[in-house]
């Protein structure tokens, strides 16, 4: 191995590196908020790189479909639960605006010229279609179990990634899709030119690593959901809603899981089922990060990346072995160092 492939291997294990960060910060954030490890993060980003595939093909996604099912079963859910609450039916502005909402964005994609629209609006479009889905998820499969055990938690996790890749086999088939990038050219550094998809990916993961910081240092609202991640039961004395907490933390993830998705898309080509060893690449960085230290979540997403790149190189057959490996050290020296605490009640 010369310097010039050293170089090349480190900037493709930084571009993946900057995606697998990216997922170790949403499900390390989802993790601490709800005690959910949420499996599912991975097909957010098949399904949003996928739906970017089809709308630049000029097709309508069926994904919207999927999100009309279920703004309708949550609705059906908050009225069943205020008729148990109150003794009442009770259809607020917030049901009316979610059942809208997917009925709105079908009556657009009927009528948009899909396939022609510039690369910036299917992107805005393929997210208002994937990032929905998240808080309907938490309100349909994990609300109503919020305080169940972290096992329980666990298994339902599980039971909705194997339904999700189902689902994505049924809306957008077996066949792999690839998007067009996002700009040519690139960027000469001595030996090496960085490509113009691998700047913005480093860029676009760089501004999002930024704006969540500011977002839970800065605003009320990442404070609040700071508090519930620190001790559940003091931010809901202080009035922090737990439901609240749930849906934004969910919404983040699969704002983040559709992004990485849209990003890595012109890279690779992904397939319904490529979510998963995707999101458990992160998984490992949020386990390296003891899921509790975002900065360190994001470095060990970081080392993934690298070191996933140079065993591609060296030893391709056992790339994935290798990969996740690294989590057996780390496990270990975690359970030999943390103190064993009974499980908040």
């Amino acid at each position: 191995m010369n310097l010039q492939i050293a170089m090349l291997l480190g900037q493709d294990g930084m571009t993946n590196g900057a995606i697998y960060a990216l997922l170790a910060l949403s499900i390390l954030l989802v993790f601490t908020v709800t005690r959910v490890l949420f499996i599912p993060q991975g097909e957010f980003v098949a399904f949003g790189a996928l739906t970017m595939a089809t709308l630049q093909a000029g097709h309508a996604p069926a994904l919207v479909w999927l999100l009309a099912l279920l703004a309708v079963i949550a609705t059906i859910a908050d009225l069943l639960a205020g008729r148990r609450d109150t003794g009442r039916y009770r259809f607020g502005t917030g049901q009316a605006l979610r059942l809208g909402y997917p009925f709105v964005l079908i009556g657009l994609i009927q009528v948009l010229p899909l396939e022609s629209l510039p690369m910036a609006l299917q992107a805005a479009l393929t997210l208002a279609l994937v990032v929905p889905l998240g808080p309907l998820c938490y309100r349909l499969f994990y609300q109503p179990i919020a305080n169940a055990p972290v096992l329980i938690l666990l298994i339902v996790s599980v039971a909705l990634h194997v339904a999700m890749v189902g689902v994505g086999l049924l809306i957008f088939g077996p066949e792999g899709a690839r998007t067009q990038p996002f700009g040519e050219g690139g960027l000469e550094l001595g030996p090496i030119t960085l490509n113009a998809q691998t700047l913005w990916v480093l860029t676009a993961s760089l501004a999002l690593i930024v704006a969540l910081y500011l977002f839970f240092e800065r605003t009320l609202y990442g404070k609040a959901l700071r508090a519930t991640a620190v001790n559940r039961v003091g931010a809901r004395l202080m009035g922090i809603s737990p439901v609240f907490a749930g849906k934004a933390s969910f919404f983040l993830a699969a704002l983040i899981g559709a992004l990485s998705g849209i990003l890595i898309a012109p890279i690779t080509t992904i397939y319904f089922d490529s979510g998963f060893i995707i999101s458990l690449k992160g998984f490992v960085g949020s386990i390296i990060g003891g899921l509790a230290s975002y900065p360190v979540a994001a470095l060990g997403a970081l080392l993934v990346g690298l070191i996933e790149a140079f065993s591609a190189f060296f030893a391709s057959t056992y790339k994935e072995v290798i990969v996740f490996t690294l989590i057996i050290p780390f496990l270990l020296w975690r359970s030999l160092t943390s103190r064993h605490v009974e499980e908040e009640e």
